[in-house]
């Protein structure tokens, strides 16, 4: 786990190794084992270090294999590295590290782009092949690692994250427009290829992008499962257990896939079904006296701020060594602050706060922790998923915009200034486009798709990543191996919207954990200072959207900021999400990054 940079020129000009260097600074959270840069004519690539599997320096990267002409950058984990090793020693290839990072330079020497295939992991990499003047970026089948570009006509600039493009230089502070009407729709999450910024776009999950040395650029899709059941013969015939018991030994797999690692593993134990079942399943393994780790807070607004009840029963289940954290709400507005700062991308989630917090508190134990994050995208765990049953498939979008959008086309001129708004209902094109793709047989199984490979990455996804790696902290989700994916992929939707949604995982966890953690209802990191806006947090949010940077922005209407203004917590979208928040989170992420 790691944070890379690079750049490449087209201009015949020579990189700028200083830029590569501020943007390998940038990322030194990410990376606190050690940093390291490498340049050869129109190419430099630059890595902070994160040591999780082969802790000594024959793993550093920017990793070089003279005698293979390469060069390359990694941020993730291939966790089945060694048996790839020991079928690439097999071929004639000797090693001189243990690391997974060689492995990934051997498999590209070996099997080129096409190597992405054999990966079992979560990775984004550069890839430079000092013959042809090529450059290969690829990013894992879910974007679980991130990977962030800059473009203009003499060089394309990458990282793992957005802020260390901004400390390049080059890039300029304008909004994207469509990135602004998807953030008002979409939860606050910006999906796809664009971000908040016009001059950064992200490259998609499960993509290969060869860049050639005259900037010519290919790009390549290389996994996108079914979501159907007929075209899939190997699992004709298969009754609810069966599934049941399918997905459990996935997730097994997937569990003991991330015990890989050279340091301690942990788990994010939030005293909900996803955390705890994996508690379970490394129970299983023989994980003793495993280190898990719950937070918590002060009530506010008539809301509990913690589910310590929970983690604790799953705790004394299992025996593990746990970790409370409490927050008292003196240092909530100094952690969100530093929260909003270690953002890649604006994200209004209460939920990051919370994973900041956590993630400071537990880099002092471990270096890695399972979390369990994507199960409620992959399974249905969520609310506006239950109205998409039986709906007819060229109905889905209507019903899932009426369900999960925070506010339809025609309201954003009460909220975005004219000068930010948008003729075209392009979050509404955006979700049309996907649900009508082929590949999914029913409306809910387009909408799972979409959830599942566009909106999750940009959510929950990034969010994990960005809070965990502003401590040096690696996280790892099992419900996002892309094997187990591609079974609830095939998985009958009737069996995952079961029991409330999530279904199939319930009826499993009903043999491995108490019946309160799995009857209970669906909660979420509880953070209620962040969802009543009140006290000092509200004071924070004035002053951002009555700053001058923001006056002279002008992102918003200041009629409607008033109105929020003078009644904070009135104001929310369909899922409950304080608009007033929303608006004030993305003016705070601007300025935090000097935009």
């Amino acid at each position: 786990m790691c944070g890379l940079s690079g750049e490449i020129r087209f201009d015949g000009r020579t990189a700028d190794i200083g830029a590569v260097s501020r943007m390998t600074e940038a990322m030194h959270d990410r990376g606190p084992d050690g940093s390291g840069l490498w340049s050869l004519g129109p190419v430099a690539l630059g890595h902070r270090r994160l040591k999780i599997i082969d802790l000594s320096e024959k793993a550093a990267q920017p990793m070089v294999d003279s005698a293979l002409g390469l060069a390359g950058v990694f941020n993730g984990c291939l966790y089945n590295y060694r048996e790839l090793r020991e079928e690439l020693r097999n071929q004639g290839y000797r090693f001189f590290s243990t690391s997974d990072t060689e492995v990934l330079m051997k498999a590209f020497h070996h099997w080129g782009p096409g190597c992405v295939e054999r990966f079992k992991g979560m990775f984004a990499f550069a890839v430079f092949e000092r013959d042809a003047g090529r450059l290969t970026l690829a990013r894992d089948r879910l974007g679980i690692k991130p990977m962030y570009l800059a473009r203009d006509a003499g060089r394309l600039r990458f990282a793992s994250s957005l802020p260390a493009l901004l400390a390049a230089g080059g890039v300029g502070g304008d909004i994207d427009r469509v990135a602004l009407h998807h953030y008002m729709t979409f939860h606050s999450l910006v999906p796809g290829e664009r971000t908040i910024l016009a001059g950064i776009r992200k490259l998609p999950p499960a993509t290969v992008r060869t860049v050639e040395a005259d900037g010519t650029t290919r790009d390549h899709r290389y996994w996108q499962p079914p979501y159907t059941r007929s075209a899939l013969p190997e699992y004709a015939g298969m009754g609810a257990d069966d599934w049941r018991e399918a997905v459990l030994e996935r997730l097994r797999t997937a569990v003991r896939r991330r015990m890989v690692a050279d340091v301690p593993v942990g788990v994010l134990l939030s005293g909900g079904l996803d955390s705890s079942l994996i508690v379970a399943l490394l129970a299983e393994e023989g994980q003793g006296g495993l280190s898990t780790f719950s937070i918590g807070f002060q009530p506010a607004g008539g809301l509990d701020g913690d589910e310590f009840v929970y983690s604790d029963l799953v705790a004394e289940r299992f025996g593990t060594a746990p970790h409370r954290l409490r927050v008292e709400d003196a240092r909530l507005v100094p952690a969100l602050e530093r929260a909003v700062r270690a953002m890649s991308e604006p994200m209004a989630s209460h939920d990051c706060v919370a994973f900041h917090l956590l993630s400071e508190q537990v880099a002092k134990h471990v270096t890695v922790v399972q979390s369990g994050q994507g199960a409620d995208e992959v399974f249905a765990g969520y609310s506006w998923f239950p109205p998409l049953a039986g709906v007819a498939r060229e109905q889905a979008a209507d019903v899932y915009a009426r369900e999960f959008f925070d506010r339809p086309h025609a309201a954003m001129a009460e909220v975005v200034s004219p000068e930010y708004l948008i003729g075209e209902d392009a979050s509404g094109a955006f979700v049309r486009r996907h649900l009508e793709a082929p590949g999914a047989e029913t409306a809910l199984d387009a909408v799972l798709r979409l959830e599942t490979e566009v909106m999750m990455v940009d959510d929950p996804v990034k969010r994990v990543d960005n809070m965990t790696m502003a401590f040096g902290l690696e996280a790892r989700t099992p419900f996002l191996d892309h094997e187990l994916v591609e079974l609830a992929a095939a998985c009958p939707p009737e069996l995952k919207l079961a029991s409330g949604g999530k279904g199939v995982l319930k009826e499993i966890a009903r043999k491995l954990l108490p019946a309160e953690v799995v009857d209970r209802p669906k909660g979420y990191f509880p953070v209620p200072a962040v969802r009543h806006v009140d006290g000092p947090l509200l004071e924070l949010v004035r002053d951002a959207l009555n700053a001058p940077a923001a006056r002279a922005r002008g992102l918003f209407d200041r009629s409607y900021v008033e109105r929020l203004l003078a009644a904070p917590n009135e104001h929310r979208t369909p899922v409950g999400v304080n608009v007033l928040w929303q608006l004030g989170l993305l003016e705070l992420w601007l300025q935090a990054q000097g935009v």
